[in-house]
């Protein structure tokens, strides 16, 4: 990562607990050292599988959670891979304890405005999160930024490294950086950064490349939040939502192709 000069404003940083956005974290407080990350509570499988089936039926939703229960357990086997995605990044996912958190249960309630109104942060960035609501969005004062897993907007939604491989389209396999709004992943785009996965990596570690090797980007636009000098991209490519694949899709293109 390149070296930067250290800022004093404010930087809030919405998470759901996990080993990503810690990456990310911990690579903002390299140049943002006043940041305070907010913790909200992972939505109930239950509530998100009946949005889902309400959305898409209840076989598509079925078969993408049997996906992700796989992809869940399979992290086990990929420890070492993703021991050294960290390495060649120089990532580290670890929770810093020094850093101040505060706890709400949702980005959409109450108490996360109230966070913030105390914050007064000159940015908002987004990692791993829920969608905020269009009433939550009009009331933050501040520019809302979201690192995002994929390239946009070809690749908005969910798995985004795993569909451009699926879709031959590996030259687009990689991140952006969008400001956020009521659509999903549909904000203008700051920054992308595009990457080669090796083919020991799977879907159990696309998310952590991705990660790891956009952690400049999305410096670069917090600094231009907070300098007043975001530019969205105007970017020609359609436009699609992608969700995780359900598990016969998954395995048919694993054991076919050597997409995992």
């Amino acid at each position: 990562m390149a070296e930067r000069d250290i800022r004093t404003e404010t930087v809030a940083v919405l998470i759901q607990p996990g080993p990503n956005p810690e990456t990310v974290v911990n690579a903002v407080k390299t140049v943002f050292p006043n940041l305070v990350v907010i913790e909200e509570q992972p939505e109930s499988k239950k509530l998100f599988i009946r949005r889902r089936a309400r959305k898409l039926g209840w076989v598509q939703t079925l078969g993408q959670l049997a996906t992700m229960i796989v992809s869940k357990y399979g992290k086990r086997f990929t420890t070492k891979r993703a021991a050294e995605i960290l390495e060649e990044f120089g990532a580290n996912p670890l929770v810093d304890s020094t850093i101040r958190r505060v706890a709400v249960p949702s980005a959409d309630s109450p108490d996360f405005l109230k966070v913030l109104a105390d914050i007064q942060p000159a940015v908002l960035l987004l990692v791993s999160t829920r969608m905020l609501k269009a009433g939550t969005l009009d009331a933050i004062s501040c520019p809302v930024l979201n690192f995002h897993a994929g390239i946009n907007p070809q690749y908005r939604g969910l798995q985004g490294g795993y569909w451009s491989l699926v879709m031959a389209d590996a030259e687009n396999f990689g991140a952006t950086v969008h400001l956020v709004d009521a659509g999903v992943d549909t904000g203008g785009v700051l920054y992308q950064q595009r990457i080669r996965p090796s083919k020991r990596d799977t879907m159990q570690t696309y998310p952590l490349l991705q990660t790891a090797a956009s952690t400049g980007i999305i410096l670069d636009a917090l600094q231009d939040a907070v300098t007043g000098n975001l530019k969205p991209l105007k970017i020609a490519a359609p436009s699609r939502q992608w969700y995780h694949p359900p598990i016969w899709t998954w395995l048919w293109n694993g054991v076919t192709r050597g997409i995992w």
